[in-house]
């Protein structure tokens, strides 16, 4: 199968708020990397987590398997350390084959619940 998509991405926007309307998993406020893998081999992928005033956190390391999909929650992320709540960051995902990835942000502080989704912004390496 041809693999799609790229090896370096970047998602400038970030933020998981501290507060949800319920525990319930479904429910929780977060942040999550959509990935897919179209390709045959398995993708080795570090994520770089960058803020407006401190140092960057990372490499967070994750398997995206050949032909599947992973979707990741910033939230469940814990080494090097957790992702920060109600912090700005963004972030540098690197692959070692091409991936296709999308961000994705449930805030659900309220009843009336914001759901935002985007495709990350694809770099060519130079």
């Amino acid at each position: 199968m041809q693999s799609l998509g790229r090896t370096l991405w970047a998602i400038p926007e970030g933020y998981i708020p501290s507060d949800s309307v319920s525990e319930a998993h479904d429910l929780v406020s977060h942040e999550a990397a959509c990935f897919l893998n179209t390709g045959d081999r398995d993708a080795d992928v570090q994520i770089t987590l960058f803020f407006e005033d401190r140092d960057p956190v990372g490499p967070y390391r994750v398997k995206v398997s050949a032909r599947r999909t992973l979707h990741l929650r910033f939230n469940d992320l814990s080494d090097p350390a957790p992702v920060p709540r109600d912090t700005s960051y963004a972030s540098l995902i690197e692959a070692s084959v091409p991936l296709i990835v999308q961000h994705t942000r449930l805030d659900s502080r309220q009843p009336a619940m914001a759901l935002l989704s985007t495709v990350a912004y694809p770099a060519t390496p130079q």
